[in-house]
């Protein structure tokens, strides 16, 4: 049991920034979530993501400690759109390989997936010089936000991810599967109802459709569930895509989202999508030591572009399957 209940823990709350709660540890972090870990799993139910500053986190070894006590069981990623590093520690990985350079949008982890972590844990172990910002929107008020038809249709419809694994962009699909073996990824795609189709150049593409709304397994709050805008042609810069294209063709790019009947999502949503999102956007710079907790359901998450070294490690936890969200569509193994 924790020390305090989550109402007597002193959460400031400003307006553009996360939920933060200032720690006051002796420099044993684990010992100390431990010790309040309900009453900061009840500050995340209350507030949808928490920062909290001042534990120290410092190395993988205290860092994974503090994510296991955390925890009620660590999810393993699945289907990965870009490398990570795997730590020896369980369950923790190194934050995407995504060139600094650029803006990460808002998505919800693995939201394509039919089990997705419910609880996201990122830990900031060096602060970049500049930017770099783990950045947090609440996923009711961004569905609230947006118009009425355009929820509607994908509520009919869900949404279509596109993939085409190859050697040279984003993770290979040994990387993203976890194997070299083309029975074990289709034996995969089979129970998670994936569309598969292997290349000629042993590449591999898929298919899967999901829903674009979820409710909360807890509180039944409708919330915008996807990545939609984040994955989608029109989010890579204009140069990225024209390289791409030409290389690949249209249909070869390592990831694209279209409407759930297969139609293409025009840039006119795509950059509605992300507007919203910023318009709800609460950002807050990292500090050494950072600990932020964000509910992957009502919470989504963006990376900002930075300069200088940044090592951001990050855990998965806390497994909800998209059945248990009343999806508005449905998703059938085969």
């Amino acid at each position: 049991m924790s020390q305090f209940p989550a109402s007597l823990l002193d959460v400031e709350r400003q307006p553009g920034r996360p939920p933060m709660l200032r720690a006051e540890t002796t420099g044993d972090a684990p010992r100390w979530v431990a010790e309040h870990r309900d009453a900061l799993r009840a500050a995340v139910a209350e507030h949808g993501a928490l920062l909290v500053r001042g534990l120290g986190l410092r190395d993988p070894a205290g860092t994974g400690a503090v994510f296991r006590r955390l925890a009620t069981g660590m999810v393993r990623e699945q289907e990965a759109f870009a490398p990570r590093r795997s730590y020896p520690e369980e369950g923790v990985y190194s934050s995407t390989k995504w060139p600094p350079n650029q803006q990460m949008c808002m998505h919800h982890e693995l939201s394509y997936t039919l089990t997705f972590p419910g609880l996201m844990m990122f830990a900031c172990l060096t602060a970049p010089a500049e930017g770099g910002a783990t950045t947090v929107a609440d996923a009711s008020a961004v569905l609230d936000a947006l118009p009425t038809e355009l929820v509607r249709r994908f509520e009919r419809e869900g949404w279509l991810l596109t993939r085409s694994y190859n050697e040279e962009i984003g993770a290979s699909w040994e990387e993203a599967f976890g194997t070299d073996s083309r029975e074990a990824v289709e034996r995969y795609c089979r129970a998670n109802a994936i569309d598969f189709e292997w290349q000629d150049d042993n590449g591999l593409r898929t298919r899967q459709r999901r829903s674009a709304v979820v409710r909360h397994p807890v509180t039944g709050r409708r919330c915008w569930f996807n990545q939609i805008a984040f994955l989608n042609e029109w989010t890579m810069e204009p140069e990225v895509h024209e390289y791409l294209v030409e290389v690949y063709g249209p249909d070869g790019l390592p990831f694209n989202t279209r409407f759930g009947n297969g139609d293409p999502i025009g840039e006119d949503i795509v950059q509605l999508l992300n507007k919203v999102y910023e318009e709800h956007t609460a950002r807050e710079p990292w500090q050494a030591g950072d600990l932020l907790l964000v509910d992957n359901i009502r919470t989504a998450h963006s990376r900002e572009p930075f300069e200088g070294p940044r090592e951001v490690l990050v855990a998965m936890a806390d497994g909800v399957r998209l059945a248990d969200c009343a999806p508005t569509i449905e998703v059938s193994a085969r």
